[in-house]
């Protein structure tokens, strides 16, 4: 079995080591050079992922039988399309599937018109006047996000980010004056209570759940500072969170399913990786956004705990026969934590050398996968961007910590900076707190 990776980010190396493991000839294209993507791949390309043209004719060059989508900027750009013609499984959806990231309104409108639980309400704009409008009328918070991709980093909350109507007005004056997304801006209802993601295996027809995760966006420890594309994440052992109760837990599957569902009933199957990222609120599980790929950092999580074959569940998903009893997960907790360059999420410095000894990592109970990091020669750099992440694994949450900052140690650089909060149980107590409190 030959495999496609496309993407050069930390998710990408998580992927391309897990099909590695499960025996596959790895091929990878990124825009970066990943050393540790590199590593694992017969051959590596540099080319923009979104060039699709490109992707299809190494693919095809090369004989891969298999292709997994990384990141969102190519499914949106039809690359899945584009392979499945040259007769190429994917794991990744059509463009037309991936409009449940990449048009945020999309999704809300599929889940409103099939009565799929756990939806916002919202309203969805593509001139300033309108929107403006609405904010003015309105005596609620509300969360703003451009309706297109935007890197994770889009959002803002009236009351947290934005303190004001003005400043809210501002932002959106913003996002279409910049273009910001490229599709309007959507306005939803503010969810109170704690996120957590499930992210699930589809095939078109049947879902496959994954751990949950908890990602932390915010910079800097105590949840303050920019939001990023993620900072760090968890899980725990058995594969749940400490303040999502069972009914919470089956709620959230439900509403993947009638997702996936709704999206066959609508002529548009859903193949892939589908990540849902929900609060936790008094009322149960409500939908955050859908995402048509791996997290990023969730997917090292995930894919560091599998203990069934990566490749065989990849097949599974492009064939449309993928078989829950051959999907499975040990019994360990995980502990990631990003290492970024000094200013990640503001003014990131970029063009430092970094270097990482892997095998000292190994040795503390890690894992260490790259990121968007660029070798040149035999020197690694960091770009603007997340440079590596590091999983700590182990049998409780306390010891994948400590795992983890103990191989945090084996991460050498000048300017480079770490969440070190993340997986603390100081941290995840203040967020059973919060539940409880919010529960009443």
């Amino acid at each position: 079995m030959k495999a496609l990776v496309v993407g050069g980010g930390g998710r990408e190396n998580a992927i391309a080591a897990a099909l590695h493991r499960s025996g596959t000839e790895v091929y990878s294209i990124m825009k970066n050079n990943n050393p540790g993507i590199a590593k694992l791949s017969v051959e590596t390309e540099l080319m923009p992922e979104t060039d699709t043209e490109r992707v299809a004719q190494f693919a095809t060059s090369h004989g891969i039988d298999l292709a997994v989508i990384g990141p969102e900027a190519p499914l949106e750009a039809g690359l899945v399309d584009v392979l499945e013609d040259e007769g190429i499984g994917c794991v990744g959806p059509t463009k037309a599937a991936a409009r449940l990231e990449t048009s945020k309104s999309f999704a809300r409108t599929i889940m409103r018109r099939h009565k799929v639980p756990g939806n916002l309400d919202f309203a969805a704009f593509n001139e300033f006047s309108r929107a403006k409008a609405y904010i003015k009328d309105s005596n609620k918070d509300l969360v703003i996000k451009p309706i297109g991709l935007t890197g994770g980093k889009g959002v803002k909350v009236m009351g947290e980010h934005l303190k004001t109507k003005k400043e809210a007005l501002a932002y959106i004056e913003e996002i279409f004056s910049k273009n910001i997304g490229g599709a309007g801006v959507i306005l939803e209802e503010k969810a109170i209570g704690e996120e957590f993601t499930l992210q699930a295996f589809c095939d078109g027809r049947s879902v496959v759940p994954m751990p949950l995760v908890q990602d932390h966006k915010r910079a800097y420890d105590g949840d303050v500072g920019p939001n990023t594309g993620g900072m760090g994440s968890y899980t725990l052992e058995d594969h749940r969170m400490p303040f999502v109760r069972n009914e919470d837990y089956e709620a959230a599957l439900d509403i993947v399913k009638k997702t996936v569902a709704a999206m066959r009933a609508e002529g548009c199957p859903y193949k892939g990786i589908l990540y849902g990222q929900f609060m936790l609120t008094a009322d149960g599980p409500r939908v955050i956004e859908f995402n048509a790929r791996f997290g990023d950092p969730e997917a090292m999580n995930v894919l560091s705990v599998l203990s069934s074959s990566f490749t065989d569940i990849c097949s599974g998903i492009a064939s449309g026969r993928l078989n829950a009893e051959r999907v499975s997960f040990a019994n360990k907790a995980t502990v990631c934590k990003y290492v970024v360059p000094e200013g990640y999420g503001t003014e990131p410095k970029a063009g430092l050398e970094i270097s990482i000894d892997e095998e000292a990592i190994a040795r503390e109970g890690a894992m260490v996968y790259y990121a968007m990091v660029d070798k040149k020669g035999d020197k690694i750099f960091t770009t603007t961007s997340r440079a590596a992440g590091v999983v700590g694994i182990a049998d409780t949450l306390e010891e994948a910590e400590e795992n983890c900052e103990h191989a945090l140690k084996h991460v050498q650089g000048s300017a480079l900076f770490v969440r070190h909060d993340i997986g603390k149980a100081e941290l995840v107590q203040k967020r059973i707190d919060h539940m409880q409190q919010i529960r009443g």
